[in-house]
C-alpha cells in the first residue's frame, strides 16, 4: 500500500513526536487529518502553503492506523484525498519526517530527498 502524507510545520512536528501524538490546530474543526497521494503533494502546498518555508512532510503508513482512513473529496473536485479520522501515533505510523523548504520564488516541487 502506498504512504500518504501530510504537510506540517516543523515546530507541529517536534511537538508530535514529544508527545507521540499528531492532531493539527485544525482537527476539531475538520473532524479529520488532511492527507495526500505523493502526486499531490505540489499541487497542495502550492495551494495552501505558498511561500512557507519551515514545513516538513509526514510520510505515513496507513496501514498501521486503527482509525478510519477515507479517501474522499469534500471540496467537489475530482480527486480523492486521504483523511485521517483519528490522531496520528507517531511512532507506529509515521515512517518518515521529510524536510519541504519552498523554492525562492515561494512554490513547491517534489523535494529531492522524497521516496514513495
Amino acid at each position: 500500500m502506498d504512504p500518504i502524507y501530510h504537510i506540517t510545520t516543523r515546530a507541529q512536528a517536534v511537538e508530535a513526536t514529544k508527545s507521540d501524538e499528531y492532531k493539527p490546530t485544525r482537527f476539531e474543526a475538520d473532524g479529520f487529518i488532511h492527507c495526500s497521494y505523493a502526486c499531490q503533494i505540489p499541487v497542495v502546498a502550492n495551494l495552501n502553503f505558498r511561500s512557507q518555508s519551515d514545513l516538513v512532510l509526514f510520510q505515513i503508513d496507513r496501514s498501521k492506523l486503527t482509525c478510519k482512513v477515507v479517501d474522499e473529496n469534500l471540496e467537489g473536485g475530482q480527486d480523492l484525498y486521504p483523511h485521517i479520522y483519528g490522531s496520528l501515533p507517531m511512532s507506529v505510523a509515521v515512517t518518515g519526517i521529510i524536510d519541504f523548504p519552498c523554492e525562492a520564488d515561494g512554490s513547491f516541487k517534489f523535494p529531492d530527498n522524497f521516496s514513495s
